[in-house]
């Protein structure tokens, strides 16, 4: 009966994340979450409009679709939607992995005393406001934070007050995690347009809609892993898949770390070599079966 209760709990909770391929809740064992689809652009719909609808950042659906002008796609044109993801190596254990090649949150959590994982797209650290690598915690959980702006930002921006209250003209949201990393905030936005580029000054900021179901899943003591990584490998089904993400934060050479992936995981003489390479290539954010 216990057992009974406890699937009944699961599939409840499932079925209550999936609005979207992005934020639903996977079984945690998979290596490879989600299905990549695809819409038909609406009348003056832009890809940023349509990234928000499925949960998508805007980097993830601009590197998906080379060929259309992400302002002005035109009418019925058919987008490809990266609604599929590998888990980043560093996500084998419960908390949050940011992972910033690709502006994407993952958390690992239980429920029910089931393993799962969902993800949700980001924006991070502009040029010179870099967000820090390593391992974190969670050390303060704020509803309706105030916004201390920082030194630095009222050097940039003299007009703005000390502090700014909640309300819609405050930049952090609705809610906010406080990492033990400086005055490194995981945050909501009063601007999501930014979600998928790369445009605050070191936080993590989430589309408004999604903050608040990460607060929810999080604690304080949460821990939060914050990693590169460009290029990721997976096993699934018994097909070996890769995803690559175009990384402007250092000189990578792709090709050595896909090698290097496959290789520590036993995986190299798997693989098809010319779809590898054709993969590194394109960089279009979207797993691809590498199977030989």
């Amino acid at each position: 009966m216990r057992d009974f209760i406890s699937l009944i709990l699961l599939t409840l909770l499932l079925l209550a994340f999936h609005s979207s391929a992005s934020g639903a809740a996977y079984p945690g064992d998979q290596a490879l979450i989600g299905t990549p689809t695809h819409h038909a652009t609406e009348p003056n719909e832009s890809l940023m409009e349509v990234a928000r609808r499925y949960d998508l950042g805007y980097n993830e659906i601009v590197a998906a679709n080379p060929g259309l002008d992400p302002f002005v796609p035109g009418t019925g044109k058919e987008v490809s939607l990266p609604t599929a993801w590998l888990l980043p190596a560093a996500a084998d254990t419960d908390g949050i992995v940011i992972n910033l090649s690709e502006l994407r949150l993952y958390l690992h959590f239980r429920a029910a005393g089931n393993s799962l994982v969902t993800t949700f797209p980001i924006g991070i650290g502009s040029e010179g406001h870099a967000t820090p690598t390593g391992t974190f915690s969670i050390i303060e959980k704020i509803v309706n934070p105030p916004w201390n702006v920082p030194p630095s930002i009222r050097t940039e921006k003299p007009e703005l007050p000390a502090v700014i209250p909640p309300g819609p003209d405050n930049p952090l949201g609705s809610h906010a995690l406080r990492l033990s990393a400086g005055d490194i905030l995981i945050h909501g936005t009063n601007r999501p347009w930014g979600t998928g580029r790369e445009v605050s000054h070191g936080c993590i900021r989430l589309y408004p809609e999604d903050i608040p179901r990460l607060f929810r899943l999080v604690q304080v003591g949460t821990q939060v892993t914050i990693v590169r990584e460009p290029v990721k490998v997976g096993e699934q089904g018994g097909r070996v898949y890769l995803e690559v993400h175009n990384d402007g934060g250092g000189d990578i050479d792709y090709l050595e770390a896909a090698a290097r992936l496959l290789i520590r995981r036993g995986l190299l003489e798997r693989v098809n070599t010319n779809l590898v390479s054709e993969v590194i290539r394109e960089k279009s954010g979207i797993p691809v079966d590498i199977t030989r």
